[in-house]
């Protein structure tokens, strides 16, 4: 046993003191410690030096006075129709007074109240602490907080904070009011149809969401996040990879919808038509290149942006305006990958990695015209996705597109080096040891770093649900768990080595929830896995949905959890896109393709009959509900079944795969891998592993 020293001690101490939780439960119920070295790697990425005793003396001092260091905490949430008490530092014996200026302008002054405790001492000067209330009446919204002081202002400033009144609950749509709702899952990149240019579009999600109105009474399609990834190849096959979650990747736009096509001059029409027919041709391919349908599309974009660009100029001046800065980093982000590579901590100049660099800046004045395109294929793209939603809706989807937000981001991506230090780095996202990957994952995305969410008014997180929110009538967010804490992996470092890092969930939840208010959104996170039993009870009174997946619902008795106990305020499945579609479970794919990438931690006989075990299981239930005719039916009776289970629930979304619905087997991902499998790149295909179209899905 490793002894314990004063350095020890206070690395847990400051650990504990900056959110960092330095033991855990795993998934098989054991307690684990964290490794020291872990700690210490996750400390220095939140800022922290821990080289020696005194500086971890001195790191947990200022962290524990970090309060007392401002006059107001940098934000401030409070729930509608709550009183709130701020608690306000000043030097001991200076007068202060605090006023808030409401998102629309309105001033209002606070008023103080009794509050005695004894100054503090920081760094040799004595601060006092004073007490006001902010009133439970101030409407939603993002205020500003305002403190003026007759003595001297602290050394750390902090005189204006931002306050966020935010919903105590995120209501339900009336149509979700009104009984339970189904609807239809979709990877829409994997959805072919024969016009496409050689990957699902946006064409073809509306053509898909018109078909499932009409055929299922679908009133939602989920789709996978439709985020930016890189312009240049190669281009990152995970879509919960991207260079940016803020922005969307033009890969998906449809040329066949492009807006002006018609007033293209004739022989720029017909290269743009062309460069699309060669497109169409990669449809054929037995897996998905975003690659060469990238290069033909871009090609073809180029010509229209050369021809239609002028004409289109104000609708975009529009979007820029409305995107601010944000928008023109990631552009120029875009461009320098063109120069440089996509690389940018290893390959690009080292004047390059501050955006509000003056070589960033000469760079963008040189390639204006290349940031313009950019910026105007975000317009079309989002045009685009904007007409599918409003087809989906005219067709009589009640919800419609539900968007997808995935955990993180590329860690050499646009929106890593747009965001400076509100990433922490030299850390990566993952998961720890489970029973589906039981050597734990890494994600290889940074994540937020809590601090300095907090110090930015939660900016970047607002600004970044805004956009995913914009023409959706949902979201998903994937791994929702990482809104309360995030396992963090030092590099270096196996997935199971790592730590949770506590994030402020109130600030989290609550912004969430008004901005999905604002949208009209209903919001489902994705709870799976590891998850604090008190984590899902905050997120159903806050209003959001969780997520139930029939292969993982088990009642204390070990047999399968009876519909009726289902969770009301979630989203049912009977499948996940980290496992294969139904037919594929029921044959054991996901434990072939485990043991054939070495991804089992015990003999493959021994999880082969665990698996069998479940699912015989799950047989069993279905047939004494009287959904599966015998124990021994066909798999296909089997997953028609386990649907019309979905129906007994009282949950108030369930979801069916469209791979369940056209019987595809092979999984889409395979979590833990990379390039051992060929995740996010298989096209919808049909029981034979064959692909298959969309025509055939809509015809047939």
């Amino acid at each position: 046993m490793t002894p314990v020293t004063d350095a020890t001690a206070l690395i847990v101490d400051l650990a504990r003191a900056k959110g960092v939780d330095t033991h855990w439960w795993d998934w098989r119920g054991e307690h684990r410690e964290v490794p020291e070295t872990s700690l210490r790697a996750v400390l220095e990425a939140l800022g922290e030096d821990t080289s020696s005793e005194e500086s971890l003396a001195a790191a947990l001092e200022r962290t524990r006075t970090a309060p007392w260091r401002r006059s107001l905490p940098p934000t401030v949430v409070q729930r509608e129709g709550d009183p709130l008490r701020l608690l306000v530092h000043v030097p001991h014996g200076s007068a202060v007074r605090v006023h808030v200026v409401l998102e629309g302008g309105e001033r209002r002054d606070l008023e103080q109240v009794e509050h005695v405790v004894d100054p503090h001492d920081v760094d040799g000067r004595l601060v006092g602490e004073a007490g006001f209330e902010v009133p439970a009446d101030l409407p939603l919204g993002w205020h500003r907080l305002v403190a003026e002081t007759d003595g001297d202002a602290l050394p750390d400033g902090g005189e204006r904070a931002v306050l966020v009144t935010v919903p105590q609950r995120l209501e339900l749509p009336a149509v979700l009011e009104e009984e339970p709702r189904t609807g239809l899952m979709t990877q829409i990149y994997q959805v072919r149809s024969s016009g496409s240019q050689g990957i699902g579009d946006l064409g073809d999600l509306a053509t898909l969401g018109e078909w499932a109105v009409r055929e299922h009474d679908a009133h939602f399609l989920l789709v996978n996040p439709l985020h930016a990834a890189e312009l240049v190849a190669p281009m990152e096959p995970s879509p919960y990879l991207p260079t940016s979650r803020r922005f969307l990747n033009p890969v998906y736009i449809d040329l066949r919808l492009l807006p002006g096509l018609a007033d293209l001059p004739e022989s720029a029409r017909a290269r743009v038509e062309d460069l699309a027919d060669r497109a169409r041709e990669l449809n054929a391919a037995d897996t998905i290149d975003r690659d060469a349908a990238w290069a033909l599309k871009d090609a073809a974009l180029r010509i229209a942006f050369r021809h239609l660009g002028p004409a289109q100029a104000e609708e975009v001046a529009r979007l820029h305006r409305d995107e601010g800065q944000p928008l023109v980093d990631f552009a120029t982000w875009c461009s320098l990958s063109v120069t440089y590579g996509t690389l940018w901590q290893t390959d690009w100049p080292e004047e390059l990695h501050d955006p509000a660099s003056a070589a960033v800046e000469a760079h963008r004045e040189a390639h204006r015209d290349e940031i313009s395109y950019v910026v105007w294929t975000q317009w079309v793209v989002r045009r685009q996705l904007a007409r599918a939603q409003q087809r989906l809706r005219a067709a009589g989807m009640t919800i419609g597109v539900i968007a997808d937000l995935a955990v993180g981001i590329h860690p050499e991506g646009a929106d890593a080096w747009a965001l400076g230090d509100a990433l922490a780095r030299g850390i990566d996202v993952g998961a720890p040891p489970d029973q589906f990957n039981q050597l734990g994952q890494n994600w290889s995305q940074p994540p937020w770093r809590p601090d300095r969410l907090a110090e930015l008014g939660y900016a970047p997180f607002r600004d970044m649900l805004r956009a995913v929110l914009a023409d959706a009538g949902g979201l998903r967010i994937d791994h929702i768990i990482g809104l309360f804490r995030l396992w963090w992996v030092p590099e270096d470092a196996s997935p199971g080595d790592g730590a949770y890092v506590r994030y402020d969930h109130e600030a989290l939840i609550g912004i969430l929830a008004l901005e999905a208010r604002r949208a009209g959104a209903v919001v489902i996170g994705e709870d799976l896995g590891v998850v604090e039993p008190w984590v899902r009870d905050h997120l159903v009174e806050r209003g959001i949905l969780g997520t139930s997946v029939a292969w993982f619902e088990w009642g204390e008795d070990g047999r399968p959890r009876p519909p009726e106990d289902y969770r009301e305020l979630c989203l049912a499945t009977v499948t996940t896109h980290d496992l294969p579609p139904s037919a594929g479970y029921l044959a054991l794919e996901h434990v072939a393709i485990r043991e054939r990438l070495g991804l089992l931690t015990r003999p493959v006989e021994e999880e082969r009959a665990a698996e069998e075990g479940s699912i015989r299981a799950v047989r069993e239930a279905l047939h004494e509900r009287g959904l599966l005719e015998t124990v021994d039916a066909a798999d296909a009776a089997v997953v028609a079944a386990l649907h019309r289970w979905l129906e007994l629930t009282p949950s108030r979304l369930r979801g069916v795969a469209l791979t369940d619905l056209v019987g595809d087997v092979r999984a889409v991902n395979q979590p833990g891998t990379d390039e051992e499998y060929p995740n996010w790149r298989l096209p919808l295909a049909g029981p034979d592993r064959r692909p298959i179209t969309l025509d055939e899905v809509v015809e047939g």
